[in-house]
């Protein structure tokens, strides 16, 4: 591995650096201002907030905190790695806030470290230990500590992979959370793992071993949240869900959180307000406590990248659950609304109920009962809910049209969409499939081929579409259940590709936990990560045949063997 300094000093650096999306610029590094919009000042302010996250993590690694004092620890630390995901939250008040807040928890668990440890603390790193009250000198500390402050790139490379696996598993176990489902354990490797970035004595071999441990626990974090959705919402069923429009005002949720929307639906029952999913939100339509909601009308758009438009023309109230915002235009600002670790500045927030309340969503309610009728974009329906119990349901059908030959080939095509151009490469890929062939997703990326009219094979689809980015773990589980029908020792000999589109950091976690489960040979696209160096790039080619993408032809042939 290569240990030289690649870097300038910090004095040179530019205004920011942020490579953790697909988007990064040039394929390198955002450096002026976020292609998703994040000014320079609030990427920083993010970084800053990281590096707090992994001086806590050090203190309490090794101290026995108070169970109160405990679980503040993990729900912040979950909270503000969630937060900082790209598309999350662009406010820097809100940064700001969170910052001081780190600074006042880590000195409550520094407490309890300094009472533990009387050896002294003159050991500490700075991330335990450096404090300010004013935001100038945030601003000036949040500039030393990011990315480009780790100079070998490739210990850096392994650092930030580390980091963004860990922020996708913080998305999974947010939602998991607000539906009352936990795991100490898992809370505890977050901060281990956090505070192993901080340790200059661990070399690459200890990284690759620590970003595969954050792949097993990326599994334990899907199946939690898999559990919690199903046990309080049903099991997905195959549904048709409606892409036209009522006459009616509505509400239009996107994002990830279910348990936004199930208040909301609450709240809107029997007000004349109808309620519209977009992109990561369309799943929700698959779940059968949602199904009885008969204002909750159908999906509205496609994925996150096209809501400039999109929102425009639904005139009336938004509300962002999740990340997958992008700054908003004053056509549709004054309709938008963010909750939870959502934000953006001149945007209203809906805060978290009192006590445990339900959040309350009246202003959207009211303000939509003043709007017109969403403008109809499209007609018809979209079939999913092929999440892995459904598919269980129909698997001897699976299994004959494989042994028979109707099926030839899985494809698993997760993951997300985005806006370059680069991307139509997906539309193009999957209208040229063989009919034989069977495409397994789940996240925005179906939207690039979701709607193409592609046909079945004996009844089955051939696009199964099991969901959110969440419900990445069906897949999973449909492949372990093929292995175990099939008789296979080796998950890696079933008739499935992984041909995977990502965008930001839970398609991370999803890969980390993919490879923890021995599948191999992904590819990676439009591009692979800029955050993966040469060296650390190489590695993962030559341990798990991790690829990108060229052309459909050539990369047709290369998965079919033609």
């Amino acid at each position: 591995m290569n240990d030289n300094v690649t870097e300038p000093s910090l004095s040179h650096q530019p205004s920011m650096f942020c490579f953790q999306c697909q988007e990064a610029s040039k394929g390198t590094g955002c450096t002026l201002v976020g292609v998703c919009g994040k000014p320079h000042d609030v990427a920083n302010l993010q970084d800053l907030l990281i590096y707090l996250l992994k001086g806590i993590s050090f203190l309490s690694l090794d101290v026995r905190l108070p169970e109160g004092l405990e679980q503040r620890v993990s729900m912040f630390i979950m909270d503000s790695l969630f937060a900082t995901i790209t598309n999350a939250n662009f406010d820097r008040e809100v940064f700001v806030g969170r910052i001081r807040e780190a600074i006042s928890l880590r000195g409550e668990v520094r407490a309890y470290y300094n009472e533990q440890h009387p050896e002294g603390t003159a050991h500490l790193p700075d991330a335990a230990v450096w404090e300010a009250d004013h935001e100038p000198a945030m601003d000036e500390k949040a500039r030393t500590v990011g990315v480009l402050s780790t100079q070998n790139e490739d210990i850096r490379s392994l650092r930030e992979l580390i980091t963004y696996g860990l922020k996708g598993m913080a998305a999974y176990t947010y939602h998991a959370l607000h539906l009352e489902r936990d795991d100490r354990e898992l809370n505890l490797f977050m901060r281990r793992a956090l505070a192993a970035t901080l340790d200059d004595s661990l070399e690459v071999q200890d990284l690759v071993a620590l970003a595969m441990e954050t792949g097993k626990y990326g599994v334990t974090a899907m199946a939690m949240l898999d559990e919690a959705n199903t046990s309080v919402y049903g099991h997905p069923e195959i549904t048709k869900v409606n892409i036209g429009v009522r006459n009616r005002p509505g509400i239009l949720i996107s994002g990830h959180d279910l348990k936004d929307l199930e208040e909301l639906l609450k709240q809107t029952e029997g007000t004349g307000v109808d309620v519209y999913t977009h992109s990561e939100m369309l799943p929700a339509h698959y779940y059968p406590a949602f199904k009885k909601y008969e204002h909750f009308v159908g999906n509205y758009g496609n994925a996150w990248w096209k809501q400039n438009s999109e929102f425009a023309a639904f005139n009336g109230p938004i509300l962002m659950t999740t990340n997958c915002i992008i700054p908003p235009k004053d056509s549709y600002k004054d309709r938008i609304y963010t909750t939870g670790n959502t934000g953006f500045p001149g945007v209203r927030h809906i805060p978290e109920g009192m006590n445990g309340a339900a959040k309350d969503f009246s202003a959207l309610i009211e303000q939509a009962k003043s709007c017109p009728a969403p403008t109809e974009l499209e007609t018809g329906e979209i079939i999913g809910g092929f999440a892995h119990a459904a598919v269980m349901n129909v698997a001897d059908q699976i299994v004959d049209a494989v042994k028979s030959g109707a099926i030839r080939r899985f494809f698993v095509m997760a993951g997300c969409d985005g806006r370059m151009k680069s991307r139509h490469y997906y539309t193009d890929f999957a209208a040229q499939l063989p009919k034989d062939t069977v495409i397994l997703t789940a996240g925005c990326a179906k939207y690039k081929y979701n709607k193409l009219d592609l046909g079945e094979i004996g009844g089955i689809p051939r696009v199964l579409d099991a969901g959110q980015c969440n419900d990445s773990y069906s897949l999973v589980v449909i492949a372990l259940k093929l292995k175990e029908v099939f008789g296979l020792e080796d998950i890696n000999d079933l008739p499935i590709s992984y041909n995977i589109a990502w965008y930001e950091q839970k398609a991370v976690i999803v890969l980390l936990s993919l490879l923890y489960l021995g599948v191999k040979n992904i590819h990676l696209g439009p591009t692979l990560p800029a955050f993966l160096s040469p060296n650390v790039a190489n590695v993962l080619t030559d341990n798990f045949g991790i690829g990108g993408i060229t052309n459909v032809e050539d990369d047709m042939s290369m998965f079919l063997g033609a």
